[in-house]
């Protein structure tokens, strides 16, 4: 009876949950043009699966951006960088979406962020959170216009679709928004790996990249391999849409071992929580060298993605000798569309007795346990489980560069860094930083917590760390008109700063010495005011503007302009 009673309530709550993602009619597009994809839901990101689908706005800013369903906007973010500026609208079908790198909102909302804005004398807001009578919407109501704020590649909306209660994230797809798709996904290239000491592929005990053979439209296969052992393969894969030639992510990736299936994941749906696991489900050591990801159709054991189903010993294959093996490897896109890899595998008698060395350093890694080693004016600390499984650590300190291990190792938190600046004169500390110098030509800039005697910083990346000095000022330069210029038809007023060394921290302009909101495009380093935000008085003023770097350089630039009011 308890069995029986698990059953219904197991059929009840999938039907339940079948029929919430698949109510096509709820939700409109939230554009009026021709859905054109630039990217897919859970396609490869650097260390994160994305989050939503991103629709074209065909090259353009300020496309109506309308409310997908009734609703009320229940949070707003303005931000320098991640998803700009951004909406979220919560829906009496327990589902919220997200529209993001928009220009602007609707002049009813936009006016309101604008006050908090000049209010705070800051363009970034931070989370702003409203109750369901403060913004009410109705279905294909404009809400806000297409833009290309925050971190974006180009013109684009950025749209989601999130479970309310749980933050859970769902493919946009699900919900009735078509874009043409008749081309199946692109196989690029093949990886076979041996997954332990004992295994060998084509006598060798180790990983290769295997060249593919077409056999037909999106059909491929390889020459035969002998193999013994646990063994796992990676493909490198992407999917094009009709209309873009832009490469997006696959819906899904199967493995079948001679007709049975071992392994499945797809991109229904997901939470931001598991998102990091993206650099175990893929080749990362290969991708950090070589700048190119492969999907593992195996599993680590500590991956905790809910992606996968159905595997079988986690997809990974024990060859056995004197047995063949055939390995099918099938990629979908969201519209069914498929491409495959046949592999035919030999299963031999293992009768090498070479193995790699094991590597040894004087610093090892137990994932499990808090560790902190230092070398000279350097210190490295590892909180419990900042690595996913044991390992002997490179840890150097050569002519100022500390060299942590190599950033072809993913991480799962955060360790931290300390230089010890004692040597140093107050001057000195004031114009230092730390930096990640893994590549010399483009030192990066890392949040340096300064103490008296020490500097630390956190991160994820390993790799190459020094302390930097930065001793020139951002520089400024004003766009479009000059000193005591009349500017009566300029519309905005623009500004290109930049910083050579440890990169702008903040900026501060006024008018007639009131601040004034400039919206900064870091892409392009151009700060730009809207003279529609506040009526100047007279026809003479003076602008003036502030900016600093990460370390206190600071500048400032001062000019007069000249304005005729338009009533």
């Amino acid at each position: 009876m308890k069995v029986l009673l698990f059953l219904i309530t197991l059929f009840y709550s999938v039907s339940f949950c079948a029929q919430k993602s698949i109510d096509n009619d709820y939700f409109r597009n939230p554009l009026n043009i021709p859905t054109v994809l630039s990217g897919t839901f859970g396609e490869l990101r650097s260390n994160h699966f994305h989050s939503g689908i991103d629709i074209k706005t065909q090259g353009k800013e300020g496309l109506n951006i309308y409310a997908a369903a009734d609703g009320f906007v229940s949070r707003i973010k303005v931000a320098q960088y991640g998803f700009g500026k951004a909406l979220y609208v919560t829906h009496s079908n327990g589902f919220t979406t997200v529209y993001a790198h928009l220009s602007k909102y609707a002049p009813k909302i936009e006016n309101y962020i604008k006050k908090i804005q000049y209010q705070k004398e800051n363009y970034q807001t931070g989370n702003l959170f409203f109750k369901n009578d403060k913004f009410p919407v109705k279905k294909g109501e404009i809400i806000a216009y297409s833009g290309d704020t925050g971190s974006s590649g180009g013109p684009h909306l950025h749209y989601e679709v999130r479970d309310t209660k749980t933050e859970k994230i769902i493919n946009p797809l699900l919900f009735g928004i078509s874009a043409k798709d008749t081309k199946p996904p692109t196989f690029n290239s093949l990886k076979i790996y041996a997954l332990n000491g004992n295994a060998r592929i084509n006598n060798q005990n180790k990983s290769f990249v295997i060249p593919l053979k077409n056999t037909a439209h999106q059909k491929h296969t390889v020459n035969s391999i002998t193999a013994s052992g646990a063994i796992g393969f990676g493909v490198n894969v992407f999917d094009r849409l009709n209309d873009a030639n832009n490469k997006n992510g696959i819906y899904s990736l199967e493995m079948k071992v001679n007709g049975s299936l071992v392994y499945y994941h797809d991109v229904k749906t997901f939470s931001f929580a598991e998102s990091k696991f993206i650099n175990l489900h893929i080749d990362y050591k290969h991708y950090k060298t070589y700048k190119r990801k492969y999907q593992k159709t195996y599993k680590q054991k500590a991956n905790r993605l809910s992606t996968y189903k159905n595997l079988v010993n986690d997809g990974k294959i024990t060859i056995e000798p004197g047995l063949n093996y055939q390995v099918t490897i099938t990629a979908k896109d969201f519209k069914g569309n498929n491409s495959s890899i046949t592999i035919p595998i030999i299963g031999v008698k293992n009768n090498v007795l070479y193995t790699t060395p094991k590597d040894t350093t004087n610093y090892k890694i137990v994932a499990q346990n808090f560790q902190k080693f230092t070398k000279e004016n350097v210190t490295v600390a590892f909180p419990k489980n900042t690595f996913y499984q044991n390992l002997y650590l490179d840890f150097d300190v050569d002519n100022g560069i500390a060299t942590i291990h190599n950033p072809t190792v993913p991480l799962d938190k955060k360790f931290t860094l300390t230089f010890d600046v004692t040597k140093y004169s107050d001057i000195e500390k004031q114009q230092l930083y730390i930096a990640n110098v893994s590549n010399p030509k483009y030192p990066n800039y890392q949040y340096t917590i300064k103490k008296e005697n020490t500097f630390y910083t956190t991160s994820k990346t390993l790799g190459k760390y020094a302390l930097l000095k930065d001793t020139s000022k951002p520089k400024i330069k004003t766009l479009y008109f000059k000193d005591n210029q009349w500017i009566s038809k300029l519309n905005t007023l623009k500004v290109k700063i930049s910083d050579t060394g440890s990169g702008i921290k903040n900026y501060r302009a006024t008018i007639d010495g009131q601040w004034v909101l400039m919206q900064y495009n870091h892409k392009k380093g151009i700060l730009t005011y809207n003279f529609s935000d506040k009526k100047l008085v007279g026809s003479k003023h003076i602008f003036k503007i502030v900016v600093s770097d990460n370390v206190g350089n600071t500048n400032s630039y001062s000019t007069t302009f000249f304005k005729k009011q338009v009533n």
